[in-house]
């Protein structure tokens, strides 16, 4: 009996499925809120800047993950808030498509959630991530009561385990080498408690504005030394 593959390689130039230029990378749907835009820009841009010199990493957020014949067929899943895969080149993606990756799926999986996504996110999204991405880090935010929830696979069980917080409140992201936690953050029009990469020093991987204003701060103390 015919694959989709077999049956649709003619379709898309000869290869047995279609690639990232031939797939839908956009659904045309807004994101939830403004924070959860600005949430999902946090952890992107400042993940990028801290390992600026590295290569072997990619993250994104609401870029579509294909990872089987079925979903493109019934383009029955979209993609994570936020994900992150190691071991691949970092490059522009339109899409993650599984099978041009050698097969890898995302090592880290953060999503936003809301009273709208939060089934999806617990229940089918959270099946999908255990039992056929096998993603080894799975968290949940939620905005609106300020929680931060951690799993850590299983692999015998392809189930998730709930993860202990530490003494701050921070969870770890065993394949990044860094924790998640919840810090008061001016981001946009937004000062408030947002989702951030913690280093092994419990800090925060800093934004671009607290950059700036840490050089700022240590300018100002050079000069006070010298009056």
């Amino acid at each position: 009996m015919p694959t989709m593959a077999m049956l649709e390689a003619e379709r898309w130039g000869g290869k047995g499925l279609p690639g990232q230029d031939e797939l839908p990378c956009e659904d045309g749907e807004p994101m939830e809120t403004e924070f959860h835009d600005a949430q999902d820009a946090v952890l992107k841009d400042t993940l990028i800047d801290a390992w600026s010199e590295r290569r072997d990493y990619y993250v994104a957020g609401n870029v579509f993950v294909y990872f089987s014949e079925r979903q493109v067929k019934n383009n029955d899943f979209r993609g994570p808030d936020v994900f992150v895969v190691l071991d691949v080149e970092r490059k522009d993606r339109k899409s993650w498509v599984a099978w041009e990756e050698g097969g890898r799926l995302p090592d880290v999986v953060i999503e936003v959630t809301s009273e709208t996504t939060e089934h999806v996110d617990r229940v089918e999204k959270k099946r999908i991530y255990s039992r056929v991405w096998r993603t080894p880090a799975y968290f949940i935010f939620d905005p609106e009561s300020e929680k931060l929830e951690g799993f850590r696979l299983d692999t015998d069980r392809r189930e998730y385990a709930a993860l202990v917080p530490n003494a701050d409140g921070d969870l770890p992201v065993a394949p990044l080498g860094l924790g998640l936690g919840l810090r008061r953050t001016r981001y946009r029009d937004h000062d408030r408690l947002f989702v951030r990469w913690i280093d092994a020093k419990g800090e925060p991987l800093p934004t671009a504005q607290e950059r700036v204003a840490e050089l700022e701060q240590r300018v100002r103390e050079l000069e006070g030394r010298k009056a």
